[in-house]
């Protein structure tokens, strides 16, 4: 190959590189919807890393070691990313810089080049190494404009996620009051169970139909949120979600003086986005309840416990497999893909050792 047939192809290969780390921040940071290609750093980078941090995370004996790396993983993963933006868009102009390594005095060698290409693209430029003219002058400039861009974009894109996160985090912190931690759908109701509480219920319901509205548009638009663990102990927006599907189907199925209308927001809202980001995921829903005759029967008996009317047990048991079935499995899958704390009916109980709940010995 003459030396003209290899810079253009080293050219080629720079443009190349580049062009992929601008179309995945394009995607990832500046496009608020579902990234339409599988051709992404930030994409394959989870896909391939998330598998080992889980497993190496499952290898623990101990909870508060499994909850301290899985913990770690959203924010270290992050952190690599905005690396491996900059590294490649280094390689990538260092490449293209090569092939115009007649336009640099000194005429440096490829490692000379990767050097200058990383101070022009952080915009450091000592000036050892200088673009004397043509097309060299223009990559340069291009660099150093490119790379401002990359870190002011990267920027925007952790206040983007901190914020989703932390507007994600208040409810869920909130419900730990009402429902316990883990969550749970009958403690839920088992709190408004008072007469005096019972109008909250319904308000309770729009504060999370509004949640799962937002909470459902960031973690699509930026799925790196999914994997953000809560600070809290025991608590999780995966089993908060199921806690509030599942209070909102036993107010639809087997209580007769709730507030139905609100709970059916929630139900829809809440069960779309169930559906929406395990399909994101490639998720199949399963038609099954997950829940046991006798679980619920068990569950019945605590709610009229707690002065809440309950509709005959047997028409009340059929009408609640059948809305359970529509979101259970995805919810289950959802909470065993990342880890969550075990809750009442919804993940693995056995697979994650868990603290006790608040309030036990």
């Amino acid at each position: 190959m003459n030396g003209w047939a290899a810079g253009l192809v080293q050219a080629a290969g720079g443009l190349l590189l580049i062009g992929l780390v601008l179309w995945d921040i394009f995607q990832t940071v500046v496009l608020p919807r579902p990234a339409p290609t599988r051709v992404r750093i930030a994409r394959n980078l989870i896909r391939v890393t998330w598998p080992l941090w889980r497993w190496r995370a499952l290898q623990r004996t101990s909870s508060l070691d499994q909850e301290k790396l899985l913990g770690s993983y959203a924010p270290a993963t992050v952190l690599i990313l905005l690396i491996t933006w900059i590294l490649v868009v280094v390689v990538g102009f260092g490449l293209l810089l090569y092939s115009l390594r007649d336009g640099l005095a000194p005429v440096p060698d490829f490692g000379s080049v990767l050097y200058y290409a990383g101070t022009s693209v952080l915009t450091i430029g000592f000036g050892d190494i200088t673009a004397t003219h043509g097309l060299a002058r223009l990559v340069s400039v291009v660099a150093g404009g490119l790379g401002l861009g990359i870190l002011a974009l990267g920027i925007t894109y952790l206040f983007s996620l901190y914020g989703s996160f932390q507007r994600r985090e208040i409810l869920v912190v909130r419900l730990e009051a009402r429902a316990g931690a883990p969550p749970s759908g009958i403690r839920l109701l088992e709190s408004y169970g008072a007469k005096d509480l019972r109008p909250g219920l319904a308000s309770f319901f729009l504060e999370w139909e509004a949640w799962a509205a937002e909470v459902l548009d960031t973690h699509v638009a930026y799925p790196i949120l999914p994997y953000f663990r809560s600070s809290h102990d025991n608590a999780s927006w995966v089993s908060s979600l199921g806690a509030v599907l599942d209070a909102s189907a036993l107010v639809l199925t087997a209580i007769e003086d709730g507030p139905t209308g609100e709970a059916t927001m929630v139900q829809r809202v809440g069960g779309h986005f169930v559906e929406d980001l395990s399909n994101f995921f490639g998720w199949r829903n399963v038609p099954m309840a997950l829940v046991e005759r006798s679980e619920f029967d068990a569950a019945c008996e605590r709610l009229s416990a707690a002065g809440w009317r309950i509709r005959k047990e047997d028409d009340a048991w059929k009408a609640f497999v059948a809305l359970r079935s529509e979101y259970a499995a995805r919810l289950n899958q959802m909470a065993l893909y990342w880890v969550t704390p075990p809750a009442l009916w919804i993940g693995d109980r056995g697979a994650v050792r868990h603290m006790p709940p608040v309030g036990s010995s």
